[in-house]
Order: C-alpha cells, then structure tokens, then sequence
C-alpha cells in the first residue's frame, strides 16, 4: 500500500487539493448564494449583472430588450422586442464553471503569480464566453424557439465546456509544475 502511494503521490496529491479547493470554493459561493441576495440585485448580484449586462448586448444589437425580476421563482426573465425568451437562473452567471476550472488550475499548480494571472484571466474569460453564450442562445430562443433543446442543452454546453477543457490543456502543457516535471 505505502509503494501505492508513494508511486501515484503526484496524482492523490491532485485529487485531494483539487476535492479541497473544489469544496472550499463550493461551500462558499453557496453562502454567498445564501446570505447575498438582495431586492436591489435579484435574485443575486452575480446572475443580476449577467441578465443585465446581456440586454445591454442585445440593445447594441439592435434588439429591443428588457430583463426583470421573474415574479415566482429566483431568476430573471429576458424579453426581446416583447417576447420573453429565456429566465437567467443562477446557473447561468457562470461562477459554478469558474470555480470547476479554478480549482483544476490550483490542482495542476504552477508558479504562484501564473497560477494567479492565469485564474484570473482564463475566468474573465469564461465569464465573457459566458455573456455572449447567453446573448446567442437569446437571439436564437427568440427566432428559432423549436431549437431550445439542442440550443440549449447541446451547443452552448459544449461550447463553454469545450472552452474550459482547451484552457485546462493550455495550462497543462504551458505553465503547470506537471509540465516542468516532465521535460
């Protein structure tokens, strides 16, 4: 057993940080989700930002649009030129898939300040993937209502995971400790 785990260290060692951070991340944004809504940003901040900032999109596009708060659930609703397309749920603020990817990167470490910039930068990103994800699925919700299941549940997905996994790799074979010990 200890030749085990001397032999797969570096991988428990992953696991494990990966599981802690995973979890310390988690269990905070649910208290942040828990103690932080507030009438002024509903449901909470970070959805709120995001429905607003997608009719902001949707206005430079040319679409006339509107986001307020759903009458009977936690969420947004989103009306384009008086059609009300799409609720922005807390799933769709994009802090549950920037907590996947941060906690991967701290995993696969790296000098501290990359690890940092690279966080950071890789979660902007995600979070403006994100907005643009949801202005498309928007517009497409809007003209092509029969597509939301594959729209929905398949391409814009896809895309935002896609994108997480191409940064993961990027890292991986770029900036991470795994890479120098392995040259």
């Amino acid at each position: 057993m200890k030749e085990l785990i001397i032999k797969y260290k570096s991988v428990l060692k992953f696991i494990l940080t990966f599981l802690l951070v995973y979890a310390v991340l988690t269990f905070s944004y649910k208290l942040y989700l828990q103690y932080g809504s507030s009438e002024t940003y509903y449901p909470d901040y970070m959805t709120n930002l995001v429905a607003k900032q997608s009719r902001e999109i949707l206005e430079s596009l040319g679409y006339q649009a509107q986001v307020v708060p759903h009458a009977t659930e936690p969420t947004m609703k989103l009306i384009i030129n008086n059609k009300y397309v799409a609720r922005v749920i807390e799933g769709c603020n994009s802090v549950s898939v920037i907590i996947l990817f941060a906690s991967f990167i701290i995993a696969f470490t790296g000098k501290i300040k990359t690890t940092f910039l690279y966080v950071l930068a890789g979660s902007v990103l995600i979070y403006v993937v994100n907005l643009i994800r949801v202005v498309i699925l928007s517009i497409g919700l809007y003209h092509y209502p029969w597509r939301k299941d594959i729209l929905h549940t398949v391409i814009f997905p896809a895309i935002i995971y896609g994108m997480v996994c191409l940064l993961w790799l990027f890292w991986v074979n770029r900036f991470s400790n795994h890479k120098e010990s392995h040259e």
